[in-house]
């Protein structure tokens, strides 16, 4: 049974070497200012909050995707958590808090956090609600 996985795993991992690879490439996600996103690392100049909406009204569109294109969507995510085996997760500030002083300390602020599985492709798509963004 143990060599039976170790073969599947090795067949899945040597087809996402394939050009047609595993995930998919981001689409565009109409009324995203990408630009505007990575120039705000941290989320010290306030300016990812007005993407919120557009982000969680195409968090599907997420799913699947690859981290280099995740990556190129969003840049380098502002903190990065390695779980066990090749699970990772990004995670991306949503607002400012104390990760915005010298050190970049961890912040209680809100974020934006995104789940690869063992494959590299997005799992799992989390956004903490904004406290201004409340009634």
């Amino acid at each position: 049974m143990f060599l039976f996985r170790r073969l599947l795993m090795a067949t899945g991992i040597a087809a996402c070497g394939l050009p047609a690879g595993c995930g998919h490439a981001l689409p565009q996600l109409p009324g995203f200012d990408a630009a505007a996103w990575r120039a705000d690392p941290y989320a010290c100049r306030d300016q990812r909050r007005v993407a919120v909406p557009v982000l969680v009204r195409n968090k599907e569109r997420l799913y699947e995707a690859r981290a280099n294109d995740v990556t190129a969507l969003l840049g380098p995510p502002d903190e990065e958590e390695l779980r066990a085996g090749t699970e990772k997760v990004y995670y991306y500030y949503l607002e400012p808090g104390t990760q915005c002083e010298a050190r970049h300390a961890r912040s209680g602020a809100a974020c934006l956090s995104l789940r690869f599985g063992p494959i590299g492709t997005v799992t799992e798509v989390l956004s903490d609600p904004l406290a201004s963004q409340t009634p």
